[in-house]
């Protein structure tokens, strides 16, 4: 079955009221205005730059959720705060798709390596950042909730050169959106087997789909987080055990988690890990509904950006790297 994402059941993804009390923050959200790159669907770029920078800053993307914003994703989280005290810079893109504000991950532009949709403006973004403040094109990261979640792993899998890493809070594996025969310009295709957890593939299947999305590229595949509330209406539980099949696959890690913790985190969520040097961390977090709460500093902790130094040097030699 298939409908817009006008769906009443599409509407409640995701309007999250967070809150951050106490937030105080040197530099403020400004909006770059000025041209940037290619960006097809005109999606709005906002940025938050400490004052203080190291030299080659790390640059953390924050895609926010269905009928969220720039500004919602900014006062939503931590992380604006957390760039202060650590010194990375946080890129806030806003949707172009006013109906909904949800993000571009059907069409076959947004899930292909330089093949347009909102995907490749986030790259401009991206792009635009690390030449203007010199940045550490090794250190780009991308997390998001709900709809940010999904363009996150879309970001991941298209555009495997641009990122070292992802965290993302209730999605679905790349792909699982994808319009009926990848079509082209098709934006806003809402496929409940696959938000009710009905797409179901192997491994060998859903990897087989991310390395289409760029053809021929045998780099550096982005480590990668997963969270999932096992209570989930809104993305059922199941997507969360397709994307562990999804990405174990692609990294190459197996299936087999190395290490399995219980509350981690918090209390009720377990953490399993996959491979020696935990390519793939995935967090099930029980009773919880759609709206997780984020965590950001495991997320930080994930991909050494509360580390100023002597951090991990991204790129080199990891699965498939």
């Amino acid at each position: 079955m298939t409908t817009s994402l006008n769906h009443p059941s599409k509407m409640r993804l995701l309007s999250l009221t967070l809150t951050l009390p106490g937030l105080s923050l040197a530099a403020s959200l400004r909006q770059i205005t000025e041209p940037f790159g290619p960006n097809p669907t005109n999606a709005s770029f906002f940025i938050y730059v400490p004052d203080t920078l190291p030299a080659k800053p790390a640059v953390l993307v924050n895609p926010h959720w269905c009928h969220g914003s720039a500004a919602a994703a900014f006062r939503g989280s931590q992380y604006a705060a957390l760039a202060d005290k650590h010194g990375f810079i946080v890129i806030y893109p806003s949707s172009p798709h006013v109906a909904d504000s949800c993000w571009d991950v059907s069409s076959r532009e947004t899930l292909t390596h330089e093949g347009g949709g909102d995907s490749l403006g986030i790259v401009s973004m991206v792009r635009w950042t690390l030449a203007r403040y010199a940045g550490d094109a090794a250190r780009v990261f991308v997390t998001g909730v709900s709809s940010g979640a999904m363009m996150t792993q879309v970001l991941v899998g298209a555009y495997p050169d641009v990122f070292a890493a992802g965290s993302a809070f209730s999605g679905v594996p790349f792909g699982c959106f994808a319009a009926p025969g990848n079509n082209s310009g098709v934006y806003g295709y809402w496929n409940d087997d696959c938000a009710k957890g009905r797409v179901t593939k192997t491994g060998d299947e859903w990897a087989a789909i991310v390395r289409a999305a760029y053809p021929g590229y045998t780099g550096w595949r982005p480590k990668l987080q997963l969270f999932h509330g096992t209570a989930d209406e809104v993305l059922d539980y199941k997507n969360h055990e397709e994307a562990i099949k999804e990405w174990t696959a692609v990294l190459g890690v197996g299936m087999t988690p190395v290490t399995t913790t219980a509350n981690t985190p918090v209390a009720g969520w377990t953490k399993t890990t996959y491979g020696t040097s935990g390519w793939l961390e995935a967090f099930s977090a029980a009773g919880v509904p759609h709206d997780i709460r984020v965590q950001e500093n495991t997320v930080l902790e994930f991909f050494q950006l509360n580390h100023t130094t002597d951090y991990f040097v991204w790129g080199r030699g990891g699965p498939n790297g």
